[in-house]
């Protein structure tokens, strides 16, 4: 027994000795960069631009035949009025009617192009919500400091700041060297098989390949990182992907007065049921590995310690991080009962109950790899499971190590000094998955800086950003189109 004790208690030493070793030679990934310029920008034309197109209602139902072409016409007219230099200088097309794609010829054919992308269509407000704003949703009322109404974050902010900076440059003068796409598709709210998948798939015919790819996705967080204290801009490197799976129970109808001792619907709670309680595992996928490994070194030492040794915690701090809705996200295929349909009147037992299940898919699981785990979860031949539509696999995990990651890094740290610049995992979709086929560097950021209180505008009540925001936005995409 003492002998057992001691070689317990070297072990233990010497376990202490390599994760304070490692944790003292976890090192910052931060580059040191030089703070960009200011730029001198008419704030108040700038928020005006915005606002503007905040009052076309540019919403993606989705019942298509709610789909309102006139208002993605006047928003077509409304950007070529106050962007006449963009319109002038720039190659412009329609894709689909709706969608508008940009070529910005640079000096040199011999630099692959670069693309930068947002989206035109918004979410419909949820009715009877309306008399809850404090500014009508289409308003765009500049009001407090603030731009509000519905796309002011998603994601007609980013639109706006890249047609900004580009008239600002274009009015001084500027020549890129690189050819610069402007890609703006119509139904992103849609999963963007109508406008960015076909602008993709437009440029693939034309045999372009793309330096890198910028999207919405991340963003500049402020105070929504535990034991990280300056702003953090997250750089979505992948995003998760989608389906949608309908499970049917059949049932023999009658009146609820004399019910079978398992009825459609019971049988379709119960394995909605399992689901929950059986979720697919959680871990630490690359992204979300990575990310801890670019904020570990800016974090207290305890924390640092547990980040510069995830051989050893990695499994402990997965199983932490499933207790917050929003950290759960990041470490597993995410299980959402979102529907349930069953009789038409409260005393008729249904013949057919009916439930959908939407699961946000991480990398290393795919649209088989659900399947496979509802069927045997389930484990009911009562139950019939259908997927809806095609869904789709998560994206491929763009390189961290890549110049183009490195690239879009200084340049944020260029503009916003001591931000601290992570890659992450976006959890939900974007437009930027129809494109990589053209280019393996498909980033995911927008400039923007959300706070705690910003988390329930995306898609809700009082989607608003502040004007100085919105300003910071453009002057990034001036910095970074002169930098390309």
């Amino acid at each position: 027994m003492k002998r057992i004790l001691q070689f317990l208690g070297i072990f233990i030493v010497v376990l202490a000795a390599v994760l304070i070793m490692n944790t003292m030679r976890f090192q910052s990934r931060q580059p040191e960069v030089t703070p960009v310029a200011d730029v001198v920008l008419d704030e108040d034309a700038l928020a005006r631009h915005l606002a503007g197109g905040l009052t076309i209602p540019t919403v993606s139902y989705q019942d298509s035949a709610r789909f309102d072409a006139a208002a993605f016409e006047q928003f077509h007219r409304y950007l070529e009025a106050i962007y006449p230099e963009v319109f002038r200088q720039l190659d412009m097309e329609k894709v689909n009617r709706y969608s508008l794609l940009f070529k910005w010829a640079g000096s040199n054919p011999e630099l692959k192009p670069v693309l930068l992308m947002a989206h035109i269509d918004v979410v419909p407000v949820e009715p009877n919500t309306e008399s809850h704003w404090t500014q009508p949703p289409f308003s765009g009322a500049i009001a407090d400091g603030y731009i509000w109404g519905r796309g002011a974050i998603d994601d007609k902010a980013s639109l706006f700041s890249i047609m900004d900076a580009v008239q600002a440059l274009l009015q001084e003068g500027f020549q890129p060297q690189r050819t610069i796409y402007l890609a703006f598709g119509h139904d992103e709210e849609l999963g963007g098989n109508r406008g960015a998948r076909r602008i993709a798939e437009l440029l693939a015919e034309r045999n372009v390949r793309l330096e890198f790819v910028l999207d919405e996705g991340g963003a500049r967080a402020g105070g929504l990182m535990p034991g990280v204290q300056p702003d953090v801009a997250m750089i979505g490197v992948a995003e998760k992907g989608y389906v949608s799976v309908e499970l049917t129970v059949k049932g023999t109808g009658g009146h609820s007065s004399m019910p079978p001792l398992e009825t459609s619907v019971g049988i379709l709670c119960k394995a909605i049921a399992k689901l929950e309680e059986h979720q697919m595992p959680a871990e630490l996928v690359p992204p979300v590995d990575q990310m801890f490994r670019f904020l570990g070194p800016e974090m207290p030492f305890s924390m640092k310690l547990v980040m510069a040794n995830l051989w050893l915690f990695k499994g402990m701090l997965a199983s932490q991080l499933t207790q917050n809705p929003t950290t759960n996200a990041m470490v597993r295929t995410t299980t959402a009962p979102t529907m349930l349909e069953g009789s038409i009147k409260e005393n008729v037992l249904p013949t057919r109950a009916r439930g959908v299940v939407n699961f946000r898919i991480r990398p290393s699981d795919d649209v088989d790899a659900v399947v496979e785990h509802i069927r045997r979860t389930v484990n009911d031949d009562r139950v019939q499971i259908r997927v809806l539509a095609a869904g789709r696999n998560p994206s491929p995990v763009s390189s961290v190590e890549a110049p183009q990651f490195a690239f879009v890094m200084r340049t944020i740290r260029e503009m916003f000094p001591g931000t601290i610049v992570t890659p992450s995992l976006v959890v939900g979709g974007t437009d930027s998955k129809h494109f990589s086929d053209l280019s393996p560097n498909i980033y995911r950021f927008i400039p923007v800086k959300i706070t705690p209180g910003d988390l329930h505008r995306f898609h809700g009540i009082d989607e608003r950003i502040s004007v100085q925001n919105y300003v910071d936005m453009v002057k990034f995409y001036i910095h970074l189109i002169k930098k390309v």
